[in-house]
């Protein structure tokens, strides 16, 4: 999936229509970077996200369980419950994969060929180097992915699971597949469009800066279409994960 990342990227920092880089259409886009950058241009920054995905699945989802808990002690609705441990997910895992997300992005945004370009390991130094650890460097553009894996997450899985809960379960073991894979797909293609924002956000901030003044209202959809189709694998994800809901009513300890 990390092509449609490639491309969703290369969108969203475009400065338009002047710009002698800008991408009449998606495939456009995929036939501009194949000829000017070759095949391993749809990779660049790949291993940015390779290297945080274990961490950051882990900490979404522990957290989530652990947010679930402390929020079975508020008088809260279930369904509001779980989108607010949806959006706390969301919160602690943008911390855990910024840094690598400014590596990704500045790595991403180099129209160079692959083989011009520095690993990530020279880079992320590079970054440090110029900017340091802080907002200015390795974790430039915070606060954007705090607003992109909290609104999404919040919800993802707020709408998930309260949808999850009202459509009837399938006997049928492919049909129940497929229900929760449609309602998952369908919370996913949501999350992406309210999110969108923030994540355009965050490639401006973290990649080259467009001209002032020149960001429309539209822009902050640039890229929603290669974010959705990228969807697959985090919806396959919550099929794995506890379904039911239970507040924790202290009994566990």
């Amino acid at each position: 999936m990390h092509p449609l990342d490639v491309v969703k990227t290369r969108f969203q920092i475009q400065r338009g229509k002047t710009d002698p880089t800008s991408y009449k259409s998606l495939g456009d886009c995929f036939r501009t970077i194949f000829q000017r950058e070759g095949l391993l241009g749809f990779y660049k920054g790949i291993l940015p996200p390779v290297l945080a995905e274990t961490p950051k699945r882990a900490v979404k989802f522990f957290t989530f369980e652990q947010y679930k808990k402390l929020l079975g002690y508020a008088s809260l609705p279930p369904g509001l419950a779980l989108a607010v441990a949806g959006l706390g997910s969301g919160l602690t895992e943008a911390v855990v994969v910024n840094p690598f997300e400014v590596v990704k992005v500045t790595l991403q945004t180099n129209q160079n060929a692959f083989t011009e370009q520095p690993s990530s390991f020279v880079q992320a130094q590079q970054i440090i180097k110029t900017g340091g650890l802080g907002f200015q460097g390795l974790n430039k553009g915070l606060t954007a992915t705090l607003g992109r894996h909290g609104v999404f997450n919040m919800v993802y899985f707020g709408f998930y699971f309260n949808v999850k809960n009202i459509l009837p379960v399938n006997k049928d073991p492919n049909l129940e597949f497929l229900r929760k894979f449609g309602i998952g797909l369908v919370s996913g293609t949501i999350a992406s469009i309210i999110n969108i924002p923030f994540d355009v956000a965050k490639s401006r901030i973290q990649g080259p800066q467009p001209v002032p003044g020149e960001i429309k209202f539209l822009a902050l959809y640039k890229g929603l279409l290669p974010k959705i189709m990228r969807l697959g694998p985090d919806v396959c994800e919550l099929l794995f994960i506890e379904d039911d809901f239970k507040p924790d009513d202290g009994s566990s300890g």
